[in-house]
């Protein structure tokens, strides 16, 4: 709705993207540091995404260009992968920090593939990303974010759930022990 429109702050034009922009970097930090205050703790995720919508964000508004904050899911994604294929090749499947009390029963050789797979996906979210916004207006982007990759995401959860299932810690002991008969 405030796409469109220009306001006029101070001795400069700013697009209603730049604005809203704005205003997300503040709703952000008040919900994180509310957050922070409600909970006393705050996960690397929801700090690295603090910063991603700070820094990108306050380069959005500062530099009056919406591209920076485009970037911030490139870049999140680009992060995120990076991390989990650091956690592949050092088999410290780190998607295991964040999930394990999502799927307690998941085996390691679980967490390995779960946390390779979803390093690809991200990858490829993060290329996905880059595409939509340098090839498309504004406001195709933003229903991208909506409509296209948080389904995108939600689905590649849900088709991860037969190999989660395969590699639970149950389902894998079963199988060892009729190999073994």
């Amino acid at each position: 709705f405030f796409k469109d429109k220009t306001y006029h702050i101070g001795n400069t034009d700013y697009s209603g993207f730049v604005v809203m922009t704005a205003i997300f970097v503040v709703l952000i930090a008040a919900s994180t540091a509310l957050l922070w205050k409600l909970t006393g703790k705050l996960s690397k995720m929801q700090l690295m995404t603090l910063i991603l919508v700070v820094v990108m964000g306050g380069a959005t508004v500062w530099f009056n260009d919406p591209h920076f904050i485009k970037m911030k899911p490139t870049l999140y994604y680009v992060m995120v992968a990076g991390i989990l294929f650091f956690g592949t090749l050092t088999k410290k499947p780190t998607l295991e920090l964040v999930m394990s009390h999502a799927y307690p029963e998941l085996s390691q050789r679980g967490w390995h593939l779960l946390t390779r797979n979803f390093a690809w996906f991200f990858l490829g979210m993060a290329v996905l990303n880059e595409v939509v916004w340098r090839n498309s207006s504004t406001g195709f982007w933003l229903g991208y974010k909506l409509w296209g990759a948080l389904p995108l995401t939600l689905i590649f959860g849900a088709l991860n759930v037969p190999m989660i299932l395969r590699h639970s810690a149950q389902a894998e002991a079963e199988s060892d022990s009729k190999s073994s008969s």
